[in-house]
């Protein structure tokens, strides 16, 4: 749930590096609290009309710009630009891959930082 909440606390940082655990980890979270909306929203009986849910709507709107911010990082982790999020089959296929080891142009490695000395940390952030 931690890297859930650090996605949603960096929601506008286009910049530097995310970890495949932390992609996917913030895709799953927002998956399921869609389902938990559709299917809250289906017992109250609300939006029996459509097949849309208002409050999955809202909730998707909301995360819009984290999701898109922590899928830019996921590309610069395998050193690409995070304008290949526009190409779905590319942007899978990096999104699935280990991330570039080591430092790239896009920032440090975040897999060696919890690795690193605390005056090592505190200098990078």
């Amino acid at each position: 749930m931690s890297t859930y909440l650090g996605v949603l606390k960096n929601y506008a940082d286009f910049t530097g590096r995310a970890r495949r655990k932390e992609y996917w980890i913030f895709l799953l979270i927002s998956t399921l609290v869609v389902f938990c909306l559709i299917v809250i929203e289906g017992l109250l009986g609300f939006g029996l009309e459509n097949d849309e849910s208002l409050l999955a709507t809202i909730y998707e709107l909301a995360v819009l710009v984290p999701t898109v911010a922590v899928g830019v990082r996921r590309m610069h982790d395998t050193n690409h630009s995070g304008w290949w999020l526009l190409f779905p089959i590319v942007n899978l296929f990096l999104a699935i891959r280990n991330g570039e080891q080591g430092p790239n142009r896009f920032g440090p490695d975040p897999k060696a930082m919890p690795d690193m000395g605390a005056g090592t940390a505190a200098a990078i952030g």
